[in-house]
């Protein structure tokens, strides 16, 4: 059998395997983000006027809460295993999508530069869209001030790196690719998703996202590397959330809608 017959047998079965995955994870939140964008533009306020919660206080009962938050972030990679499964049937490993730690310093330099080079852009595009009106106010956390608030944030931000950078970039991207579908069109997919599911926040954050899709997915055509993209993800939430949750909140007032 020629890999194109190969190719044309197993396309039925991978794009229905994609399917599955992504809405078992990212691609259900991207239909739940459409739905929210909805229910904002609809709302009596305007989309800047109102605010979108991350990491929101699940139980008033500070230990419930904190039971509900490790099993929500544990659940979330349930995914992220389906995933690596998959691949690995297919004799395709972690470790040849770049997940692992044989490059410790390499991939935490190229991530920390990756972070830097789209987190000051990206503050700036976050105020932008909301003077313009596209974008809802972002509260990064609305946990209780606990103990564990901080570490909690951040098992939340490394989950959301994993989730996504696996998912968006590792096996889709992979798994595209041996659709033979062109660099462009795998490029497109998974920044187009990984805007989508950001959505609930407003156009900005769909364009936002959208653009540091392009990066990451070009990155790793290039690197074939997914441990640098998991740690720049990984910096940018914990900036986020652990910021928000630390700063004086006069700090934060510029990220208010003010127009």
């Amino acid at each position: 059998m020629t890999l194109e017959e190969q190719q044309q047998s197993t396309r039925p079965a991978y794009l229905a395997e994609i399917a599955v995955v992504l809405l078992l994870s990212l691609g259900q939140s991207a239909v739940y983000s459409i739905v929210s964008l909805t229910a904002k533009l609809t709302a009596g306020p305007s989309l800047a006027q109102q605010t979108t919660t991350l990491n929101p206080t699940v139980s008033p009962r500070p230990y419930l809460d904190l039971t509900y938050q490790l099993l929500g972030i544990f659940f979330a990679l349930i995914p992220v295993v389906l995933a690596l499964f998959l691949l690995w049937r297919d004799h395709i490993r972690p470790r040849d999508l770049g997940i692992d730690f044989r490059r410790p310093i390499r991939d935490l330099g190229w991530g920390a530069g990756l972070a830097a080079g789209i987190g000051l852009p990206g503050l700036l595009l976050v105020y932008a869209a909301l003077q313009l009106g596209i974008n809802a106010q972002i509260q990064p956390s609305g946990l209780q001030s606990h103990w564990w608030a901080v570490p909690v944030l951040i098992l939340a931000a490394v989950q959301n790196a994993v989730l996504e950078e696996v998912i968006v970039v590792g096996y889709l991207m992979t798994r595209l690719r041996s659709l033979a579908y062109s660099p462009v069109w795998i490029i497109a997919a998974s920044a187009v998703l990984r805007g989508s599911y950001h959505l609930y926040q407003g156009f900005g954050g769909f364009i936002g996202n959208a653009i540091m899709g392009v990066v990451f997915a070009l990155f790793y055509l290039r690197t074939k590397r997914v441990m640098p993209l998991i740690v720049a993800h990984s910096l940018l939430d914990i900036v986020a959330f652990v910021g928000y949750e630390l700063l004086p909140d006069s700090w934060l007032t510029w990220l208010e809608y003010s127009a």
